[in-house]
């Protein structure tokens, strides 16, 4: 018995079947072909001269999908490469940047030739041909034409340093989704006039469970505002077969890509022969005039390094020896369409090692870049045809005349709140002593605030965790539900693929890096700090990259919630109540690009994330306990106000004069034994500490220096002993000497990971117990006082 898919909204069709008459004529078909050469030309001089780097097989394979989107399917202004209502383009398939590159200078190149007004008037939202000497260079290269061209370092794998690229890409599948955020963000923003997102990809790329998590999460939603760009030449690194192809198993995975999309409720448009331009530009038409509310794929059967010498995974990561009789011989169909005359430079010059050989490569490579030029310059039909539709995007985009939808997020609301509390938290967030509530609990009615307050500038997923780590009360004002761009657009809660991790920090992060939202990703700390990190990481990179752009922009902020963090979620075992996550983050990030969060009281919860946002870094990463606590009187039990986490780190209890010892606490379930059980009792046996909590180290670090020894000075760090609900590494920054670290408190000290049980008897199990800190810093004391 056969099975077939149930109903699916979307559509599966052959545009051989579809397409009525050709769509181009004779002669825009034979501009195009002569472009193409052009663009496989340049990618091949991009290898030959940046040799054992790059990716010339993907480049070349996906350059004529490529070429039809931006110079027919997009509209968009590329004098104006910010412009926020212009149709995107995200290279998932990070290993294409040779592609992109080639493809962006030959661009820049028509529109200087053809259609200068066109040029964007800041060099820096250009690239140039000049720029390709910067390809996989690093930016204190000192070659001779890099310094004088001020050649930009053009990455390995695409970032937002790159005109027209809103994210990091290449890694893993986390390409895939955060492009599928970025087309999120534009159509909860825009509404039903949103801008297109088109997304190039490869098969192999597909593989990542991410990817098939964002998949789905896009379909649920019905993003229709999608058009993935297929590039399936069936080569990976390693294989020649990576799907299922007929009745040939793949070496990978058993679907091919039509039958993954079309399983996933994506329309799928089928181009057999993926370099046929009648094909590519019917398909492309046609997915811009789908009407079935769906994401739509282009699937173009293609060769890998096709024509270039090299074909299949052979040209993946590999190309041919630099000035070899093979790189010639890929360039020779070139020079007998055009004449153009390219140097010949033998391998033997350009042998030479050290900073001789590079200036060496350097210049035959310029000389080689000039004689693209030149071919251009006299290539006026050409140049004339594709900057005439340079132009026409423009136009078509001007008379969409696109304006945000009624009632659009103001994501700068948030900030703003931020900015203007000062050490007040909003009426509505107080907390009174004497009650009970959760970390998790208040940081989710924060979230309410800010979504509210900005009309919805928040959105948010969960691993099937929405209720269970409070994120739900995000959208409490909005309507309830999953967000679905029929049914229910208005909610601020999203279906990212069920439990999964990975895509919704993924997915997230590209609706942030759209600029409209932030995105608020939650589960287990114990989950998401490991899962989501690939994703921050590539978030925090396209941030900083951004700024080569956009010098002192603003970073685009994302939340992950590391939820149920710590051993008081120790009924689920040691599965879940993980003491390592923070490690995983606290520090690990470039100065002001994340912050941790560490808060142990509930009071602390809008102090510590509102001194986050005013940092405004990419990332925020909260870690929240899942139990109910006790809402202290601080002032009664002679503690720091709450306000005082702002600091990062802040003086929980002074002492009177020096105290007879300095500790150093991080982590709610410890702070709480401390307070409740540990203090009364070193109260009760006079002795006197001078006691600091971990808040943030980030919010630390961004203090002045003299600021920080204020308020921590460095000879209580010699001094201190630690106590934490993490790892002990995290205690190094604040415990620096050894006998403070040996006698320092973590759940690791006794040589294993803890058992299941409630949170009072892990604590104990781990003998990190108020009655045991009280014990640890009796002995340390007395054996400070032996040693003095």
């Amino acid at each position: 018995m056969a099975m077939a898919f149930g109903p699916r909204r979307g559509v599966f069709l052959n545009i051989t079947d579809a397409m009525k008459e050709p769509p181009l004529d004779a002669a825009e078909v034979a501009l195009r072909e002569r472009f193409d050469l052009v663009y496989r030309s340049l990618s091949a001089i991009l290898y030959n001269y940046v040799p054992t780097s790059g990716h010339p097989g993907g480049a070349v394979s996906s350059g004529r999908f490529v070429t039809a989107a931006l110079f027919g399917a997009m509209d968009y202004d590329f004098s104006d490469p910010d412009r926020a209502d212009a149709d995107l383009i995200s290279y998932a398939a990070g290993h294409k940047a040779m592609g992109l590159y080639a493809m962006w200078a030959l661009r820049n190149e028509i529109a200087r030739i053809g259609a200068p007004e066109l040029l964007p008037a800041d060099p820096a939202f250009q690239l140039r041909l000049e720029d390709l000497l910067g390809f996989r260079r690093n930016p204190v290269s000192a070659t001779p034409l890099f310094k004088k061209f001020k050649s930009k370092s053009l990455d390995g794998h695409p970032t937002p340093a790159t005109p027209f690229l809103k994210l990091s890409t290449g890694a893993s599948g986390i390409g895939d989704s955060s492009s599928i955020g970025l087309a999120f963000g534009a159509r909860d923003y825009w509404g039903d006039a949103a801008p297109r997102l088109n997304i190039v990809e490869g098969e192999g790329g597909l593989t990542p469970g991410r990817v098939g998590e964002a998949l789905a999460a896009a379909a649920t939603a019905s993003l229709d505002n999608i058009v993935m760009h297929l590039d399936w030449n069936q080569a990976s690194i390693d294989s020649d077969h990576v799907c299922r192809e007929g009745d040939q198993p793949g070496d990978y995975v058993q679907w091919d890509p039509r039958e993954l999309f079309y399983l996933h409720d994506w329309n799928v448009i089928w181009v057999p022969d993926g370099f046929d331009l009648q094909q590519i530009a019917a398909a492309q038409r046609r997915a811009l005039a789908m009407d079935t509310g769906q994401p739509t794929a282009i699937v173009y059967r293609t060769v890998k390094g096709w024509r270039y010498g090299i074909e299949g995974k052979a040209s993946h990561g590999a190309g041919h020896k630099l000035c070899s009789a093979e790189y010639y011989r890929a360039l020779q169909p070139l020079v007998d369409l055009t004449g153009v005359d390219l140097p010949r430079c033998g391998p033997e010059p350009l042998a030479c090692a050290g900073d001789e050989g590079d200036a060496v490569r350097e210049d035959c490579f310029w000389r080689t870049l000039l004689a693209v030029r030149g071919l251009l310059e006299g290539e006026t039909e050409m140049v004339g045809y594709l900057a005439g539709q340079l132009r026409e995007a423009r136009a078509r985009l001007d008379r969409r005349a696109r304006k945000p939808r009624a009632g659009a997020p103001r994501v700068e609301t948030i900030y703003e709140l931020a900015a203007r509390s000062g050490g007040e938290e909003p009426a509505e967030l107080r907390l009174e002593p004497g009650g009970k509530t959760t970390l998790r609990g208040q940081l989710g009615k924060v979230l309410q605030y800010c979504t509210r307050e900005s009309g919805g500038a928040m959105l948010a997923a969960a691993a099937d965790l929405l209720g269970s780590t409070s994120v739900l009360a995000l959208g409490k004002d909005f309507p309830q539900g999953f967000f679905h761009l029929v049914n229910n657009p208005a909610s601020r809660i999203l279906s990212v693929g069920g439990i999964c991790e990975d895509a919704i920090a993924g997915v997230l992060s590209g609706i942030s890096a759209y600029g409209r939202h932030i995105g608020v990703g939650s589960s287990y700390g114990a989950f998401i700090a490991a899962l989501g990190h690939i994703s921050v990481r590539l978030h925090a990179i396209g941030a900083q990259s951004r700024r080569f752009l956009v010098p002192g922009e603003p970073y685009r902020t994302m939340v992950l919630i590391c939820a149920h963090a710590g051993l008081k979620t120790g009924e689920d075992g040691p599965t879940h109540a993980d003491p390592q996550p923070l490690q995983l983050l606290q520090g690990n990030f470039p100065a002001g690009v994340a912050a941790t969060l560490t808060p142990w009281d509930p009071q602390e919860i809008w102090h510590v994330f509102a001194a986050a946002l005013r940092l405004r870094p990419a990332v925020i990463a909260p870690f929240v306990t899942r139990p109910s606590e006790p809402i202290l009187d601080r002032e009664a039990l002679g503690l720091a106000p709450a306000a005082a986490a702002a600091q990062g780190v802040y003086l929980l209890r002074d002492a009177r004069g020096d105290g007879d010892g300095a500790l150093v606490l991080q982590g709610s379930d410890v702070a709480y034994a401390f307070v409740q059980e540990a203090l009364p009792l070193l109260e009760r046996e006079g002795i006197d500490l001078k006691v600091w909590y971990v808040a943030s180290a980030e919010l630390f670090d961004a203090l002045p220096a003299a600021e920080r020894e204020r308020i921590f000075p460095a000879r209580e760090a010699a001094r201190a002993m630690g106590i934490t609900g993490f790892t002990l590494p995290t205690l190094y920054r604040w415990v620096i000497s050894e006998r403070g670290r040996a006698a320092s408190f973590h759940p690791f000290m006794k040589g294993h990971y803890l058992g299941s049980g409630q949170a009072h008897m892990v604590m104990r199990e781990a003998g990190i117990h108020g009655a045991a800190q009280f014990e640890a810093v009796k002995r340390y004391l007395a054996g400070a006082r032996v040693g003095a």
